[in-house]
């Protein structure tokens, strides 16, 4: 049998991408994470990573023993550290992935009040516009839109995903007549959103309580693959943009942009928490959950960002 110290440092290895990372999160030298990996290497017989000076790569027998024992070893030290919690407060680091704008105007506000709650917890958030695969890269929780989860993971809906039309004040200013329609829409210079995955542009169909639907047919004048840099332009004037209610409400909140087609929205599915379906759930990770669970209902996230 493999010693634990020897597949962990592989484990560690292949989830961070070098030595030197698995050897801060592990408290070793990244020499001795090396050490380790290679008498793993030699006892079994088989070469696990393909090393440069840059960067480690699995190969195809690292890919297989990573599937195969990544998830045992995560589950043994989640009940370690289970019953370490046990007496004691949550503690240990907490590595949830977020969305960039969405993860610095909605999550980190929190971090006063839960650090204040648990001192013994260390945030290592990454801002990151992706879906991670939680548990093959060591995260305990994950925040986004359009998520296609797996059968072992958990998702606890924060908040609508609603696209609204907006645009700079001064840009609507000295019209004869704003759009009242989705078909008015036409006559105006657009900030278009290119898909990421399928590099085409985005067609947005809106619609109404009563149950109208109409496409959104702007032209566009600029093709942004970020909402970020869509909203950005929106607010020079450049534009009209549809954007997702999170990332306009503080906006609109402050005046610096507007709604057009106040009524209309399109519905892109749910803001989400997900974390890993396990029976021994981390205290941290628990702790969490609940947390942003009971502060998104608290501030009203799921009414703020709703665009009907």
């Amino acid at each position: 049998m493999q010693p634990l110290s020897h597949l962990e440092s592989f484990v560690q290895s292949a989830q961070s991408g070098s030595f030197s990372a698995a050897a801060r999160l592990m408290g070793l030298t990244p020499a001795a994470v090396s050490k380790n990996v290679a008498r793993l290497e030699a006892s079994l017989g088989v070469r696990l990573f393909q090393r440069s000076t840059r960067s480690l790569t699995l190969t195809e027998g690292g890919q297989r023993l990573l599937a195969q024992v990544g998830p045992p070893l995560t589950a043994l030290a989640d009940a370690v550290d289970h019953a370490a919690e046990a007496e004691q407060q949550p503690a240990g680091t907490l590595k949830v992935s977020m969305g960039q704008a969405f993860g610095r105007a909605y999550l980190v506000p929190l971090l006063t009040e839960f650090l204040r709650r648990y001192p013994a917890i260390q945030p290592d958030w990454r801002f990151e516009n992706r879906q991670v695969d939680l548990i093959g890269e060591g995260f305990d929780a994950g925040i986004g839109g359009g998520l296609n989860l797996n059968p072992d993971m958990v998702a606890r809906t924060l908040g609508p995903i609603h696209l609204v039309v907006v645009a700079a004040p001064a840009l609507l200013q000295g019209r004869k007549r704003a759009p009242r329609h989705p078909a008015d829409l036409a006559q105006w210079d657009g900030i278009a959103r290119r898909n990421i995955r399928t590099g085409r542009i985005n067609v947005t169909t809106l619609r109404n309580k009563a149950g109208d639907a109409a496409p959104v047919e702007l032209r566009p004048r600029i093709v942004f693959d970020d909402p970020e840099a869509m909203c950005q332009a929106a607010l020079m004037g450049l534009g009209l943009a549809v954007l997702p209610m999170p990332f306009a409400q503080p906006w609109l909140a402050r005046g610096d942009l507007v709604r057009v087609l106040p009524g209309w929205w399109a519905d892109a599915g749910p803001t989400s928490l997900y974390y890993p379906s396990k029976k021994l759930l981390p205290a941290r990770t628990r702790v969490f959950v609940d947390f942003v669970v009971e502060q998104f209902s608290t501030r009203g996230f799921a009414q703020r960002v709703r665009g009907d």
